[in-house]
């Protein structure tokens, strides 16, 4: 006997998240929240029916919803995502915003470690006239990457590469970074949805998990413009050792810019 969207709802409710239940069922059915709520009787196809059974139990087991739907929004926009790369986090919204108040139009803006895409899209999207260069060391990333530039008419360009080693001898106004920084025995690694996601693009193994940002802060002088920003999001307890590995390089004008719950999580400064 085929359900109803109320009872099917019910039902994914005792193995998941509520909301978890209604985002998965709005993508199978491709309608709104909206939709769901006044068509609680709606009945489910066969098919549907067994698609349903089939995304609650995968994030029962805890794969993301975003590899599920496949799709994160991200500053107002969505963005395709998959195993290849990070799912993007509001966290990360500090980060662009925190860029797009120190560039404006023409400025040359790197993005090291781009995934999806997201931050580098976003970018090109709110300043159309700057010109962004997104790097990864993913091949698999970028493609998706430079759909996601597509799907938002965004102008970027795209080089495969560790950090800096594609942009050899170029120049930038703004650098930004949001690499890998949990420490590798974090015990987050190996439960919930981080499970499923690239570990590469977690952790880049060390027991701070600051060599990432270590490489991008000691190549960013190199790489700015006189003037010029770093701008690099950290974990929870990483603000104090990141303003002093910008203090070391010689950076100036030094930032720690809290989230929305009020952690630093951004550290930045000028290049003299």
């Amino acid at each position: 006997m085929r359900r109803t969207v109320r009872a099917a709802l019910e039902e994914a409710a005792a193995d998941i998240d509520r909301v978890d239940a209604r985002v998965l069922a709005c993508h199978l059915l491709g309608v709104g929240r909206a939709w769901l709520m006044a068509n609680p009787m709606h009945v489910l196809t066969e098919s549907q029916d067994a698609q349903y059974d089939s995304l609650v139990a995968r994030r029962a087991m805890g794969v993301p919803v975003a590899y599920l739907v496949g799709t994160r929004e991200f500053y107002g926009r969505d963005f395709e995502v998959g195993p290849a790369v990070l799912i993007p986090r509001p966290e990360t919204e500090t980060l662009a915003e925190a860029a797009l108040a120190r560039f404006g139009p023409g400025a040359d803006v790197l993005d090291l470690g781009t995934g999806s895409g997201a931050l580098a899209v976003t970018l090109a999207c709110e300043r159309p006239h700057a010109k962004v260069l997104a790097v990864d060391v993913s091949a698999e990333a970028l493609a998706l990457a430079r759909a996601n530039a597509a799907r938002h008419g965004a102008i970027v360009a795209f080089a495969l590469g560790s950090w800096y080693e594609p942009v050899a001898g170029r120049r930038f106004d703004l650098v930004v970074a949001n690499p890998p920084y949990v420490a590798a025995g974090d015990h987050h690694l190996v439960e919930g949805d981080l499970r499923f996601e690239p570990r590469e693009a977690l952790t880049d193994g060390s027991p701070d998990g600051l060599d990432a940002i270590r490489a991008i802060v000691a190549g960013a002088p190199a790489h700015l413009k006189s003037g010029g920003w770093l701008l690099i999001e950290h974990g929870y307890d990483q603000a104090g050792t990141c303003r002093a590995l910008l203090e070391g390089a010689g950076f100036a004008d030094l930032v720690s810019v809290p989230d929305l719950a009020g952690i630093p999580r951004v550290a930045g400064g000028r290049r003299e």
